[in-house]
């Protein structure tokens, strides 16, 4: 009879143990369920702002934070975008301006991109209308209220590479609340964005160079240093526009 208990209890133990392993396998780590690992190389499932009035979505916004999935350190400070449409071809085209953060004479760069809208039924989704980028480039407005705020994401896709995942958080003032972009910031992390990689953009003293020594540094001098050589945020070609002093 002993014998039989001691087997009895080992089956059962053996049947905790092999219990415990799959619940082990469907519960992650952080408590939330099991689910297939992502492909990296493709871009989330992602859904644009219902309703999206592109209209109201036009004009000028400042970068206020700014994540990309190849970066770990913020190279930008005084990020702008101004956003226009074609209503002829349905395209949307956003003009920059930017500097890099460790340029001393706080250079001034602009550059631009342009999507179309593939369907009016989804005004918040465009996609890369211009060549000659080998890939697929969405862009997705995933909220805003037009007047003050609004978030932006994009992914890039191309063969054989990982996928590039960058977000704007924008503002129509220079700062922006910081209960505002918590609520912006809470959207992301379903797209696998990295908020310890979400870095605020500086942007103060952006119209003028930092001191009157720093005036003199000839252009030459910083294209020698690598800031005319670099890209820009959206992986595009830049030019240099000095700034007007």
């Amino acid at each position: 009879m002993a014998k039989m208990h001691l087997r009895t209890r080992r089956r059962l133990g053996f049947c905790w143990v092999t219990i415990a392993l799959l619940v082990g396998l469907l519960v992650d780590a952080s408590g939330g369920v099991w689910k297939r690992r992502e492909d990296k190389t493709k871009c989330p499932k992602v859904k644009g702002i219902r309703n999206f009035d592109i209209s109201e979505f036009l004009g000028l916004w400042y970068i206020v934070q700014y994540y990309a999935s190849s970066e770990e350190a913020l190279a930008y400070r005084c990020m702008r975008a101004e956003l226009s449409v074609s209503p002829e071809n349905a395209e949307v085209t956003m003009n920059f301006t930017y500097s890099f953060t460790d340029d001393p004479i706080n250079e001034l760069l602009v550059g631009n991109i342009t999507w179309k809208i593939p369907s009016s039924d989804l005004p918040a989704h465009w996609v890369h209308a211009e060549f000659p980028y080998e890939g697929i480039y969405n862009t997705y407005v995933l909220d805003s209220d037009y007047k003050s705020w609004a978030l932006l994401m994009h992914c890039a896709e191309k063969s054989k590479s990982p996928r590039y995942l960058s977000s704007f958080i924008m503002s129509r003032e220079a700062s922006l609340g910081a209960n505002v972009i918590s609520y912006l910031r809470e959207k992301l992390p379903r797209y696998d964005i990295d908020l310890e990689y979400m870095f605020p953009m500086d942007q103060t003293q952006c119209n003028k160079t930092d001191s009157s020594e720093d005036m003199f540094i000839p252009a030459s001098i910083s294209a020698k240093r690598g800031y005319a050589n670099r890209r820009h945020p959206l992986k595009r070609k830049h030019r240099r526009q000095l700034q007007k002093i």
